[in-house]
């Protein structure tokens, strides 16, 4: 028998229940369900934290219910390659690392005095009830995003054109997180170069490894590195 290649051909995908599942809250998850907490957030009735948490647990138990059994079947993915799948995660995160210094300091030059809104909104949520928003951005929002920007999204275009499933992906990624700032504050369009490196290397971390649970783990581990270094500045200052 032939030695194994590696990253194996990909084939990691919902299937065709599981994919229209997912895609169909995409549009609950970025327009109906982020309008209503918002509301209530505005209007006191819920905390930045909390709303977060119920944002992002709303998504996580339906993403549960919705593909569970592709997230079996792409857990035994997993579990053929562990220590290859931990260092491809790796090795992806020293990439973003790299490329987000160089995309870092670009923004430094273009606004020296400026700061990621999604950033400052983070550390003030993390501020009322940092447990909540820990919770939410390190084990929630991974979970939630990686099924439908990379599961959904990549998964979808993959089939039909690569280049594609990477742009669309990247872009629509980077545009979920600056859009609530961007419309009322147009210079913040400029921060959604700051989340392409991360978009691209997640997409490329899920083909490479044949699994999500990769692509999960890395955002999980990008994420809560950016928590602990945002709260690191903040006692800081």
């Amino acid at each position: 028998m032939g030695a194994r290649t590696w990253p194996r051909p990909f084939t990691s995908a919902p299937n065709r229940r599981e994919l229209i599942a997912v895609l169909l809250y995409l549009p609950v998850h970025l327009l109906g369900l982020r309008w209503i907490l918002t509301g209530l957030m505005t209007r006191g009735a819920l905390s930045a934290g909390a709303g977060n948490l119920a944002y992002y647990g709303v998504g996580f138990f339906y993403m549960l219910a919705a593909a569970f059994g592709f997230l079996r079947r792409d857990f035994d993915a997993l579990c053929d390659r562990p220590l290859r799948a931990l260092g491809e995660v790796l090795v992806h995160y020293a990439l973003m690392l790299a490329l987000n210094l160089l995309v870092g300091t670009l923004l430094l030059l273009l606004r020296p005095d400026g700061l990621n809104p999604n950033n400052e909104a983070l550390l003030q949520a993390a501020a009322q009830d940092g447990g909540a928003v820990t919770a939410t951005v390190v084990f929630l929002a991974p979970v939630v995003e990686e099924l439908l920007f990379r599961a959904g999204v990549f998964g979808l275009l993959r089939r039909r054109s690569r280049l594609a499933a990477y742009a669309v992906s990247a872009l629509g990624f980077s545009f979920y997180h600056v859009a609530p700032y961007a419309f009322s504050q147009p210079a913040c369009w400029l921060y959604l170069v700051q989340y392409l490196p991360a978009s691209f290397l997640l997409a490329r971390c899920y083909e490479r490894t044949n699994t999500i649970w990769c692509s999960i783990f890395f955002h999980m581990l990008v994420n809560g590195v950016t928590m602990a270094a945002l709260q690191a500045v903040q006692e800081m200052l």
